[in-house]
């Protein structure tokens, strides 16, 4: 069950992860303008 618990932490960290890449590029494409 902890590498079913784990597992699922680190998809959630990737996915937030991602967020974070998502809308740091749309902030520099805001600012590049």
């Amino acid at each position: 069950r902890r590498l079913v618990r784990d597992y699922e932490r680190r998809l959630d960290v990737s996915e937030a992860m991602i967020h974070v890449a998502m809308g740091a590029l749309l902030l520099r494409r805001i600012t590049h303008r």
